[in-house]
């Protein structure tokens, strides 16, 4: 093969799939279904090429800020001035309820006060410890099945947060296990992540929303499992001492134990349940798909794959304390940020503006929608090199700092930064150095990948791959 050739062939495959931009406006029936199908497919051109882009459509006036400086006055610098609009809540509320993502105001700064704790260093390095055995099971199971086999890699990804977060948040206290509760959110995500005309068009809340009804099952499953799992643990904690060391308890003993530092009050059973909710829709979903956009991306990338086994062999004896350590396991973790460039577990931020405001130059009126896009901000062409290529030495250690911090958002920022950010990184990092050291994965579809938005950022139809043991 000739050296043009071979350069070809390697930017082919550093240009993971994404939807092509258009350079066209769309009408407002295009709009409509592209929001229904995919709202990936509805960035234009001049979204990835201009700061900011302001217009009225069909959602009202609305403002896509791409600027690194307007980001940060718009999230941070007066934030008290943008909360989640009725859309995002339309979306969000039914399955998640009053929790930490759906509540505003007095509400979410008294929850956030409450649950900050649970999420300090000192817990996630001892929840860390309780992450390898549900890992470990995960490429125990996986090692069974025949060489070469083709599976759907991301329905394991799913099971492998499934049981992190099922041991660490409840110590595998929900009946049914995995495959009921992974089964439940799936169908969550399909119904009722994909935005509905009628909230778009801000028809009235008594009009039935197809997905709604159709993710109702979803909703009333969760709805049972938490009850379950708070009545049960609340009879086994007065059937047993408390437990006085904070690092010994799981995450739902540490939700009943809350306090507001402000006031002494603890979460009502209603925000425990929401919460409960929250961190496994939220935590469980978008870990497992960044662990499966990494896993396709290393397989496109046989360089990459190499020294990220490189790592793995290095690790093997205490994989959990270089998951901790901020010195090992560079390539690993730039490789998992990389993914969440590219393909950004939650792809779109939005807010409404509760009064008339200034960003980047540009004048926001009173009510407009604010929309802040993780997907195109981390393709943006004036912010990034080879933006739509996946280069994970962009965020290894010399490289990593020269990256705005308001350029790159795969956990939000300001006060409404994902509280559980160094949980989800620990174990994604931790999961990738198992599953890389352990396997080789190749993926197996007749076509590339569809990243599709439906709340998170998940590949149509699955991750078919051949997995294969190292050794």
């Amino acid at each position: 093969m000739a050296l043009s050739e071979v350069i070809a062939e390697r930017r082919k495959r550093r240009t993971p799939p994404a939807p092509i931009p258009s350079d066209r406006e769309f009408g407002r029936l295009e709009l409509l279904l592209r929001l229904r199908r995919n709202p990936l497919t509805l960035w234009r051109e001049q979204h990835f090429q201009d700061p900011i882009v302001a217009g009225k459509s069909v959602l009202g006036y609305g403002v896509v800020i791409s600027d690194p400086a307007a980001i940060r006055h718009v999230l941070v610098e007066n934030g008290a001035n943008y909360q989640k609009d009725a859309l995002q809540r339309a979306i969000l509320a039914p399955g998640l309820g009053e929790g930490l993502l759906t509540v505003e105001g007095d509400a979410w700064k008294r929850a956030r006060r409450t649950l900050a704790p649970l999420f300090t260093p000192r817990r996630v390095e001892a929840l860390a410890k309780r992450m390898l055995p549900p890992i470990a099971g995960q490429v125990a199971r996986m090692a069974q099945r025949r060489p070469g086999r083709i599976v759907d890699i991301s329905q394991d990804m799913t099971r492998l947060t499934y049981d992190v977060l099922a041991e660490t948040l409840f110590s595998n206290a929900i009946a049914g296990g995995a495959t009921a509760f992974g089964r439940a959110l799936t169908h969550y995500f399909a119904t009722q992540g994909k935005i509905d005309p009628l909230d778009v068009l801000g028809a009235p809340a008594w009009i039935p929303r197809i997905g709604r009804l159709r993710a109702r099952s979803a909703i009333d499953f969760f709805a049972r499992q938490i009850d379950a799992i708070v009545t049960d643990r609340q009879a086994l904690r007065m059937s047993r001492p408390a437990i006085a060391d904070p690092d010994g308890r799981d995450l739902l003993d540490a939700l009943l134990d809350a306090r507001d530092p402000e006031t002494g009050t603890g979460l009502s059973e209603a925000e425990v349940g929401a919460n409960i909710v929250t961190f496994i829709g939220a935590g469980h979903e978008t870990t497992a798909n960044a662990l499966t956009w990494s896993l396709y991306l290393v397989a496109m990338t046989p360089d990459v794959r190499e020294r990220l086994e490189a790592e793995a062999d290095t690790v093997a004896a205490d994989p959990v304390a270089a998951a901790l350590a901020g010195d090992r396991l560079t390539m690993t973790r730039a490789v998992i940020e990389e993914a969440m460039r590219l393909y950004p577990p939650v792809p779109s931020l939005s807010r409404a503006a509760l009064a008339e405001d200034h960003a980047g130059g540009v004048a926001i009126p009173k009510g407009a929608l604010v929309i802040i896009s993780p997907y195109v901000l981390h393709r943006h062409r004036t912010l990034w090199t080879a933006p739509r290529q996946f280069w994970p030495e962009r965020f290894l250690p010399g490289e990593r700092e020269t990256i705005d911090r308001y350029a790159y958002l795969p956990f939000g920022a300001g006060p409404r930064v994902c509280i559980g950010q160094q949980f989800a990184m620990t174990e994604a990092v931790l999961g990738l150095t198992m599953l890389i050291g352990a396997f080789r994965f190749d993926y197996a579809g007749r076509d590339p990948p569809v990243p599709m938005q439906q709340i998170t950022l998940r590949p149509q139809g699955g991750m078919p791959m051949k997995v294969r043991a190292r050794r």
